[in-house]
């Protein structure tokens, strides 16, 4: 039976990777931090399956002695500071967790059982201001926030490691990926759960920033598939995994919003445009100059031919039917309350 370690397990891809390392017959361990409450989040429902050991990226001894715990086969590091918007109000924290946790990781591994494999998050948020279209593992990286140059830190010390000491370590690029699951603070998140709400009519208006922000989103489920396929090759690789398709925050809005029955109708533009509600003309989606980036990225687009070919993957779950999973996930919830 193989061990696994997931740090960041309770988190959305950290929950779906262990349901399917469970699938799979693994000993699957995970690193969490003690807070003042006990908070399983996503891993609710595992907890029982799990054997989860408090640590923290930011304390090398306690990430060895996970290492020492589990006796793990395969690491994958999802731990991270991952809301790209607090890392320009904590900088220096996101860099401790997702530049020099990295570093913490691959050490403990080192250590204590060398011969384990290691799988990076790495994040399409380090192509930033795109080089080329589409983008590929090639592309010249350029980071338009803390987040993404901690965590191109974060890519390039373990490509450092893999060639400096043999490791079997590996990094997948990975476009931006969403599920029911999504927290709040997520921009897709925040659209699912304000359609739902609206429709419900528990809330009556949704501010966001730049509605024409391109992205390439794939649903987490798939994404998690890549990461085991990579660890499960002869040689250590990195691989871009995207869906080679961007749609911009407004189409994801209206995705949202027609799978909880409303039409919008937008009007204005710039910092004054507003979305309607088609059916009754009520604002229900504001544009709010406050929620720009400092430093935009305006589109992303991924290339995920390497993936593709080398590893078999597919993704399996459509831009429309990520949109309308999360928006009835959203309702059932709401209604619920």
């Amino acid at each position: 039976m193989k061990h696994a370690l997931i740090t960041g397990i309770t988190g959305q891809d950290g929950s779906y990777l262990a349901e399917l390392l469970l699938e799979k017959g693994y000993e699957v361990y995970g690193i969490w931090r003690r807070k003042a409450t006990v908070d399983y989040g996503n891993i609710a429902h595992l907890k029982e399956r799990l054997h989860l050991i408090y640590a923290d990226m930011t304390d090398p001894a306690s990430l060895i002695h996970a290492m020492q715990i589990s006796q793990a086969d395969e690491v994958y590091n999802l731990a991270a500071q991952s809301f790209v918007a607090t890392s320009w109000d904590t900088p220096l924290s996101t860099s401790e967790i997702n530049a020099l946790g990295v570093v913490n990781m691959l050490e403990a591994i080192r250590m204590v059982k060398p011969d384990c494999r290691f799988y990076q998050a790495s994040t399409s948020e380090m192509f930033g201001k795109a080089q080329e279209v589409p983008q590929t593992e090639t592309t010249p990286f350029y980071p338009r926030s803390p987040y993404g140059i901690a965590k191109l830190y974060g890519h390039w010390i373990t490509k450092n490691y893999r060639e400096s000491y043999g490791m079997f370590a590996c990094s997948g690029i990975l476009f931006n990926h969403e599920s029911e699951r999504r927290g709040l603070e997520f921009v897709t998140r925040k659209i699912s759960h304000a359609a739902a709400a609206i429709s419900l009519g528990q809330e009556t208006c949704l501010e966001l920033g730049n509605l024409d922000a391109r992205r390439d989103w794939g649903h987490s489920i798939d994404y998690v598939r890549a990461m085991w396929l990579m660890l499960q090759q002869e040689t250590p690789e990195d691989y871009v995994i995207a869906t080679n398709e961007n749609r911009t925050v407004r189409e994801f809005v209206e995705t949202a919003f027609r799978t909880a029955g409303i039409g919008i109708v937008w009007e204005g533009s710039g910092a004054a445009e507003v979305g309607k509600d088609a059916a009754d003309g009520r604002t229900i989606v504001r544009v709010d100059p406050a929620l720009f980036r400092p430093a935009e990225v305006d589109a992303l687009l991924g290339d995920p031919a390497k993936a593709m070919a080398e590893l078999g993957w597919r993704r399996e779950i459509g831009f429309t039917e990520l949109v309308e999973r999360m928006v009835r996930h959203d309702l059932k919830l709401l209604r619920t309350r």
